[in-house]
């Protein structure tokens, strides 16, 4: 119940899904933890679901004041940050003749500008020790129709992942990323996509991942906290939680 007590950690789209069942597994082993989110419903039902012991705020994961005040809000409330689980991010399924330019920016924005700035903003907090996971995604390396403005972001946050790892090197901050694949979370119902739909497409999904199922959040949340804390000789890498998908 205390493996991380004294620790703090920042979770960014942490009101739902993998970010929740992170701040939920932090939690429960003793770490204060602090997510953000964009959506008052969610804000809402995450505070009341994580309990007194969370810190659930409104920040914009593409907004630079609103990283401005998150980065002033973990100064006073925590005084150090020994992990930031950098998540926020979502897909818009388009396809690449029907792309826009609102679309697009939006996709890097959120997937790619928002990760590095976070970081940017974060990184003077991180002790020597520290630990940065970012969310990646299998589109990074699998050629997915409608996708390609998501997968762009992703590949480009596993860049970062390589050359900020090297940058924050110096100061003990170890910088790696979690890939996942198709996971139980409520990202399609964000998209758009009505739930007979999405659980037509899981049921495809299944029968082309090797393990033959989706992944549960909580399983996401274990290889974050393997980063955060165990991985202390890796750096800069990337892994798959995908079933198998990317790999076999």
């Amino acid at each position: 119940m205390d493996r991380y007590k004294g620790k703090t950690v920042l979770i960014t789209g942490g009101t739902t899904g993998m970010g929740l069942a992170t701040a939920k597994l932090f939690l429960g082993e003793g770490a204060r933890v602090m997510v953000t989110g964009r959506t008052p419903a969610t804000i809402e039902a995450a505070q009341a679901e994580l309990g007194e012991n969370a810190i659930v705020l409104h920040s914009d994961a593409t907004s630079l004041s609103d990283m401005d005040s998150l980065a002033k809000k973990v100064r006073e409330t925590f005084g150090k940050l020994d992990v930031l689980f950098a998540n926020a991010g979502f897909a818009r399924r388009v396809p690449f003749e029907e792309m826009t330019e609102e679309v697009y920016d939006e996709m890097l924005d959120l997937n790619a500008k928002g990760p590095y700035f976070i970081v940017q903003k974060l990184a003077p907090l991180m002790p020597e020790g520290s630990a940065v996971i970012f969310t990646t995604s299998i589109a990074n390396v699998k050629g997915m129709p409608d996708n390609s403005a998501y997968a762009a972001a992703k590949a480009a946050l596993r860049a970062f992942t390589r050359s900020l790892a090297t940058e924050l090197m110096p100061r003990g901050i170890r910088v790696n990323s979690v890939s996942p694949g198709p996971i139980d979370t409520p990202i399609l119902g964000k998209m758009g996509i009505p739930k007979e739909a999405a659980d037509h497409m899981f049921e495809k999904i299944k029968e082309i991942v090797p393990m033959k199922r989706i992944g549960q959040p909580e399983e996401i949340a274990k290889a974050v906290a393997f980063f955060a804390f165990d991985a202390t000789y890796t750096t800069g890498a990337e892994l798959p939680v995908d079933g198998g998908w990317t790999q076999l």
